[in-house]
């Protein structure tokens, strides 16, 4: 299982490389996933008993330029009966993976179109994860991405970054995408491991590209901040056996003091030269809670009111919900437990985590012990399940 799950994500991690090279050179992303997706198969094939190539990227890029020089020449032939001449293999460039971002988010698409198709071609994630991602069903998903892949072969885009002035009209899908694949590797939703470090470090990389390319959006730079500041608390997440260590316990000497300086340096000159959104109030809040020197030290009046401005610009269950949390530190856990049940029942599992969180600190034991289980059963993270039943367990 070990070694079928490792191949799995190796084949993920190279997956989204290899598709905006074969793109990029041949210009039709229609066509190069589904040779993508043929060289994947071939490679889970092979691999196990041919042992995995040196550079696994570059072994995919070759099988998926053969199966799509293949098709063009089976199509060309039935037309014209002619062969197409050899072509160079494609390469790995550096910016292909923020063009083929900014191909899935294409203006013919809608909004929830473009970010599955991006979390599918760029994040590299499986129907499944991104549904959990988006909070709608799996086959909802898998209608979107396959009428979004039709949809930009109907327009017949190309593989190419377009001008400045169009980069403007697909910037939110763009920056909500980069958000989403950030989450995914922050806190994955489901498995074994509370981190998917390839994905938020791929996330970080490509907002990084788009913040050069668009150095006068306030927003991009907010959500980069937020990136920083929010994976430099990663190496205090975990204890050494992969269980989950909250916020107010972590060891804040492991936390990496060099990216809290870079986001708190990129979000205090965003907040000075552009107008506020909510990328760069959730980065401020961020910053607030990883300039205090410990939990007891946390500003949580000001936090409060970054919350309140959050949810005015941007509201939604899971913003009301931290909302809600900030609010239990200022006011006490029965305003706040009050609150709790207006919330829907999408985000249910975290709602449960945190009601019994605030019904032990309210002195009511058993019925937070009861949530606790409850937030524990509701979940997908191995991680979460585990932190949420010793939780239970302590109020035995």
């Amino acid at each position: 299982m070990g070694v079928l799950s490792g191949l799995e994500d190796l084949l993920r991690s190279c997956a989204p490389r290899v598709l905006a090279a074969v793109a990029r050179r041949y210009g039709d992303f229609y066509a190069a996933e589904d040779a993508v997706q043929e060289a994947l198969l071939a490679a889970a094939k092979q691999w196990p008993g041919a042992g995995v190539p040196d550079d696994p990227a570059a072994w995919l890029i070759r099988v998926a330029a053969r199966r799509h020089i293949e098709t063009v020449r089976s199509e060309q032939a039935r037309r014209r009966r002619e062969a197409i001449p050899q072509d160079p293999l494609p390469e790995v460039r550096g910016d292909d993976e923020l063009t083929l971002l900014v191909l899935c988010c294409h203006p013919a698409l809608s909004p929830p179109a473009q970010v599955a198709l991006t979390l599918r071609a760029v994040g590299g994630l499986t129907t499944a994860e991104i549904a959990r991602a988006l909070l709608v069903p799996e086959a909802t998903v898998g209608q979107r991405i396959s009428r979004a892949k039709q949809r930009i072969r109907e327009t017949g885009a190309r593989f190419a970054m377009p001008p400045d002035s169009e980069i403007g009209e697909r910037l939110t899908g763009v920056r909500q995408v980069l958000y989403l694949i950030f989450n995914e590797g922050s806190t994955a939703s489901s498995g074994g491991s509370l981190h998917r470090v390839e994905l938020s470090a791929e996330a970080i990389r490509l907002t990084r590209q788009l913040r050069d390319r668009l150095p006068e959006d306030g927003e991009v730079a907010g959500l980069l901040a937020l990136m920083l500041l929010t994976d430099a608390r990663r190496p205090a997440r975990t204890r050494p056996d992969g269980a989950l260590v909250p916020l107010a316990a972590q060891d804040r000497g492991k936390w990496d003091r060099a990216a809290i300086a870079e986001g708190i340096e990129i979000i205090t000159d965003a907040l000075k030269r552009f107008p506020v959104g909510p990328f760069q109030v959730q980065a401020a809040i961020a910053a607030v809670h990883d300039e205090a020197p410990d939990a007891a030290g946390t500003d949580w009046p000001q936090i409060l009111l970054l919350y309140r401005l959050l949810e005015a610009l941007a509201p939604g269950p899971m913003v009301t919900l931290n909302r809600i949390v900030a609010l239990a530190e200022v006011d006490g856990p029965l305003p706040a437990l009050r609150e709790l049940e207006s919330l829907p029942p999408a985000i249910e599992h975290r709602v449960a985590a945190v009601r019994a969180h605030l019904l032990e600190r309210s002195g009511a034991r058993e019925a937070a012990r009861d949530e606790y289980r409850r937030a524990a059963r509701l979940t997908l993270s191995l991680p979460e399940q585990r932190y949420l039943e010793s939780q239970a367990s302590r109020l035995s």
